[in-house]
């Protein structure tokens, strides 16, 4: 998420969209102090001297403290963007999709009303984008199916409706020490495939 924050900031010719951020953030991982460093790692690595000031002012934070909460502020962030002519938000990233549903949800008996939330967020997720020309990212978690034997015992929670509503879906997992693999489980356009990255303090590198 705070690569995307930075790499969306940059002009078309560097590869960003010039544009400026929103994140919900549900979970409390929000770090300016990385995106900083992260901002420096990208001076040293294009030669260009950015200034992590200005990144951070064209990121607008809003922590979601519970599932009713973090669906409103999606209204607050099309509010928001109708304002920020100068710098467009090109990018609204939800960290994490889910957690609070699961906390507020317990038991089979509320999965009926938790799958409709979810199913209605994403939606205005999916509008937000539409609206805005910008790119809607959400996180989520998987949690494990002890009863699959063959192929991955892992499944994204939310389900159905998440699985279905996503246009793309990328599964990154831990590897050895700093490294991580990305793998794309589905795409309209795209075949499944994978690709290794490493996490360091100076952002993402191959």
């Amino acid at each position: 998420g705070h690569q995307m924050a930075v790499n969306v900031q940059l002009p078309p010719e560097e590869g960003g969209l010039g544009g400026s951020v929103i994140i919900i953030d549900t979970e409390n991982t929000f770090r300016p102090e990385t995106l900083a460093q992260m901002v420096k790692g990208l001076s040293a690595k294009n030669g260009v001297e950015y200034d992590p000031e200005e990144f951070l002012k064209n990121i607008h934070v809003a922590k979601a403290y519970n599932s009713n909460h973090q669906i409103l502020l999606v209204e607050a962030a099309s509010e928001l963007s109708r304002n920020l002519k100068d710098k467009p938000v090109r990018l609204l990233i939800v960290d994490s999709l889910t957690a609070h549903f699961r906390a507020e949800y317990v038991g089979r008996g509320t999965l009926a009303d938790r799958q409709q939330k979810i199913n209605k967020h994403l939606h205005d997720l999916m509008r937000f984008a539409t609206l805005n020309n910008a790119a809607a990212v959400v996180t989520n978690q998987v949690m494990s199916k002890p009863d699959t034997f063959f192929g991955d015992p892992t499944k994204p929670i939310g389900g159905h409706v998440v699985g279905h509503t996503a246009t793309f879906r990328v599964y990154l997992r831990k590897s050895k020490g700093e490294k991580r693999i990305a793998r794309l489980v589905d795409s309209p356009s795209l075949p499944e495939g994978e690709a290794i990255f490493s996490v360091t303090k100076d952002g993402l590198a191959d």
